[in-house]
């Protein structure tokens, strides 16, 4: 059994924000397995499911993701190391994705939400949307549209991390960081 966490912030507002790229992939995984929509208002979020997956995207907005995931992962009684949250990243470039399990928030206040509430030790997948020139831009940068030339290569990198989080389930977590990391947008054009 798996759950599959995209973050963003509900609201068509929010929809093309670099913030939203998680829920952009949950999108694509639920239209690839067909996952059906099992969303109740007690998992504070939507949530589908296909076969052993279940897919969520929380509701909360960004800074309360953790009150949807723990609902979800107490009702199904999921465990800590079979969650993956999938969560936009300000630290990589643009169309960098890495993998990894445990580790701090970095000041991300979805995965900060998160850790409070289930602790530290789920799967990371993480996406790079590049940082503003100067930190206090940063709030405002996540929070608007990709550019014109990222919205380019948005598709494309949405199905190489949805394809990478499927992998997860079935080969694990090294050989899905050997096979799919990528340390831009340009290993995949």
């Amino acid at each position: 059994m798996s759950l599959f966490v995209g973050l963003g912030n509900p609201g068509v507002q929010y929809e093309n924000t670099r913030h939203n790229i998680g829920f952009k992939v949950i999108d694509a995984l639920v239209k690839e397995f067909g996952a059906r929509d099992i969303s109740k208002s007690s998992f504070y979020g939507e949530l589908f499911k296909h076969a052993s997956h279940y897919f969520l995207k929380p509701t909360t907005f960004m800074n309360l993701s953790g009150k949807s995931v723990l609902a979800v992962k107490q009702f199904y009684k999921i465990e800590l190391e079979d969650i993956i949250v999938i969560h936009d990243d300000i630290d990589i470039p643009f169309g960098a994705l890495r993998f990894k399990q445990g580790g701090g928030h970095g000041g991300h206040n979805g995965l900060k939400s998160i850790d409070a509430m289930i602790g530290q030790e789920y799967l990371r997948v993480r996406i790079g949307v590049d940082k503003p020139s100067h930190k206090s831009q940063v709030a405002d940068y996540v929070l608007h549209d990709f550019s014109h030339t990222e919205q380019l290569h948005l598709n494309q990198l949405i199905l190489h991390t949805s394809k990478a989080c499927r992998k997860l389930t079935l080969d694990g977590l090294e050989a899905v960081k050997s096979k799919y990391s990528l340390k831009s947008i340009e290993a995949l054009v």
